[in-house]
């Protein structure tokens, strides 16, 4: 190293030259962040974008509240949360990236069969308490966006629990009849009447947020009775009774107001100033409350356009 051989304010650069060589630095510095930039790949930001977009559409789904059992402190998304049904108890699995207890393994389309048509890497059928009977609605890409967040996690090393089940309910070779008899595979169709708002909100409730799942009643064979579509029950997930969310004056939300509908979901508060609790509260805090104002406001539309049915009232 070359020292200066007078005192160190005298080798300073002065006036212009001072400037030239602060300028010189700040624009050296700017010039290496940008080559960074430039040399970085640009699947690097698409895969970013895709990561960013499927914590958005986790939060759409519900996945926080189902697969992270809170009451024993468990690991977000490790699942072993227990689903109390008439027909016994289910826990729900762990989606974490970890290879051996997790979904590390699976490939996009293992994702796209397991969340849309209910059957597992290794053929066999998922029980319909996993709502896969909504999610088949989803378009593809928001499913694999959703699959790049869950491997973008830390893995967590948690092995699944069994169904705690009366016989034949833990049977999974049943559940093929009953998909026969119940379920109908396929993607969200918009409604070319209505507009492109209406069409989201639509999409939102009935492929990603799966409101319909807990909302509308069941028949004895634990499949949902689309006949009272969003008119609550007394028997929803985990015992709870469920809200009649159809815009029905007596029993519904029929004297809501959009924007009360919207906020209700942002914030868990009713018009009447009551706050919500047991698994809305849930899904609001863990995931419904993180949406953008436009979705919810178009799920808000969505609702306020189904038709009014008298039916169960939580009120």
């Amino acid at each position: 190293m070359i020292e200066c051989p007078v005192p160190a304010a005298a080798c300073e650069p002065r006036g212009d030259a001072a400037l030239r060589h602060r300028v010189g630095a700040i624009g050296a510095v700017f010039l290496i962040a940008l080559l960074g930039v430039v040399a970085r790949p640009a699947s690097s930001f698409a895969d970013e974008a895709l990561v960013a977009r499927g914590a958005y559409l986790v939060r759409a789904g519900g996945c926080v509240s189902c697969h992270t059992d809170k009451k024993a402190k468990g690991e977000t998304f490790a699942g072993g949360r227990g689903l109390k049904t008439p027909f016994g108890t289910y826990y729900s699995p762990n989606i974490t990236p970890d290879r051996a207890t997790g979904i590390g393994t699976w490939t996009d389309e293992d994702f796209l069969r397991a969340l849309k048509r209910g059957i597992s890497p290794a053929g066999e059928h998922y029980f319909p308490v996993f709502p896969y009977t909504t999610f088949t609605k989803m378009r593809d890409q928001d499913a694999l966006a959703i699959k790049a967040y869950l491997f973008s996690l830390a893995p967590v090393s948690r092995s699944n629990r069994a169904p705690n089940v009366w016989p034949p309910f833990g049977w999974r070779w049943t559940i093929g009849p009953w998909k026969w008899l119940y379920f109908q595979a396929g993607d969200f169709t918009p409604d070319p009447n209505r507009d492109a708002s209406w069409n989201r909100g639509a999409y939102l409730v009935e492929a990603l947020a799966h409101c319909g799942e807990c909302h509308t009643p069941r028949n004895f064979a634990g499949a949902l009775d689309r006949t009272l579509w969003m008119a609550g029950t007394k028997d929803g997930p985990e015992g709870q009774a469920v809200a009649n969310i159809t815009p029905d004056l007596d029993t519904g939300i029929g004297d809501w107001s959009a924007d009360e509908i919207t906020f209700f979901l942002k914030q868990g508060t009713k018009p009447d100033y009551e706050r919500a609790d047991g698994l809305m509260a849930e899904a609001i805090e863990d995931g419904l409350g993180h949406l953008r104002d436009p979705d919810l406001a178009a799920i808000a539309r969505y609702i306020m356009s189904l038709p009014p049915t008298a039916h169960y009232s939580t009120r």
